[in-house]
């Protein structure tokens, strides 16, 4: 019990500070709703309780190439914010749920892009190691590494829920107007998380050279 409560503190470390997605989730939630808000962040949640399981496991293969081919990740990751960033600015605030299907796709989407946003940061594999090494189950799946992965997507969950529903209550104060500026500015916030992104890409490539 007491692995699991560490795993739940670390998973609302990670998921805590603000971030794009955070920024993300935040902006989806006063758009399209809670719900929207709260699938975006179990995206990100579920990003970081597999880099956990890798970590724990030990497949030192998928970590290797993962930190090996993270200027690339990185490079994709930064393409793919300015591209959100883009498309929040242009977000329309009047949201359109014509049938479940549309709506579930829409979800679909929410889940799939955080989770490859979060997934575009392999470096933070190294501090899954380092947690792992430090309870001692680094390179096998015991009963303490599983209950740590579990607490660390448990405890990012609780972060998101929480976020989307103090979101969501804040929504209900907003009016047209503050809305287009919201997203606007949450556009181009995630704008410069991707510039950013790219030019540590850029850096490290000019490193290795």
């Amino acid at each position: 019990m007491l692995i699991l409560l560490k795993g739940i503190l670390i998973g609302l470390s990670i998921a805590a500070p603000v971030g794009p997605i955070g920024v993300l989730c935040i902006k989806r939630t006063l758009n399209q709703g809670r719900l929207f808000g709260f699938v975006s962040g179990l995206g990100a949640a579920s990003a970081d309780a597999l880099y956990g399981l890798i970590a724990a496991v030990g497949f030192n293969v998928i970590t290797e190439l993962l930190i090996g081919q993270q200027m690339w990740i990185r490079l994709f990751g930064g393409l793919f914010l300015c591209y959100l960033g883009y498309q929040a600015m242009k977000t329309n605030t009047k949201t359109n749920d014509s049938g479940d299907v549309k709506r579930m796709d829409r979800l679909t989407a929410a889940y799939v892009t955080t989770f490859f946003l979060t997934m575009t940061n392999p470096l933070t594999i190294l501090s899954f190691l380092g947690v792992f090494a430090g309870i001692g189950t680094s390179g096998t799946m015991t009963l303490s590494s599983f209950q740590m992965v579990i607490g660390i997507f448990i405890g990012s969950m609780i972060w998101w829920l929480f976020l989307s529903i103090v979101t969501g209550t804040v929504r209900q104060m907003l009016n047209a107007n503050a809305m287009r500026w919201i997203n606007r500015l949450s556009g181009i916030v995630l704008i410069v998380f991707g510039v950013v992104s790219l030019v540590k890409m850029i850096g490290d490539l000019a490193v290795i050279q």
